[in-house]
């Protein structure tokens, strides 16, 4: 088990431990916690130690470790999440209309909270970019529009007549 620790005082390294945490000042490998409790609004976990050697008392932090999210482009790269790159391409579908920037977060705060919970570590640019157009169809239908004539590179003018067919056939959630 991999977890990091911050060490006080402010000065000192981050360390990595695998196992039982040793003690910073003799590196005796059982140390015993005297005190823990939550930090940063539950996001961790702060334990104060103290060393049965020498006594020596010293605070960590542990912390869960995200799995990064990537994007598998449908060339076959792939690259970390972008939520900017998100909130950029929604604002420029968005510009102009009725849609303020706490809707875009809320929209790219939804979008990515489906990927990390139902894709894993790893989710196609299609998943991205379906999910963004759901939820912008709810959000403003000339936004919508916008999107998917990229997202779907919309070449003639048929294409966005199908689009705006599919758009009053189908219900919105």
């Amino acid at each position: 088990m991999w977890v990091s620790a911050l060490l006080f005082p402010p000065d000192c390294s981050v360390i990595y431990y695998d196992g039982a945490m040793r003690c910073v000042i003799c590196r005796h490998e059982d140390t015993k916690v005297v005190d823990s409790r939550t930090a940063e609004e539950g996001a961790a976990i702060r334990r104060r130690r103290e060393c049965p050697q020498c006594l020596h008392r010293f605070t960590t932090f542990e912390r869960m470790d995200e799995v990064p999210l990537m994007v598998t482009k449908t060339h076959g790269g792939r690259e970390p999440f972008d939520r900017g790159k998100l909130i950029s391409g929604v604002k420029a579908a968005a510009k102009g209309r009725p849609v303020d920037d706490d809707a875009i977060n809320s929209l790219a705060d939804s979008v990515e909270e489906e990927l990390r919970t139902t894709g894993g570590g790893d989710v196609p640019s299609t998943k991205v970019g379906l999910a963004v157009l759901e939820r912008l169809r709810a959000l403003d239908e000339v936004a919508y529009m916008r999107f998917a004539s990229v997202y779907k590179n919309f070449d003639a003018a048929e294409d966005f007549q199908r689009e705006a067919a599919l758009l009053d056939k189908s219900p919105v959630s």
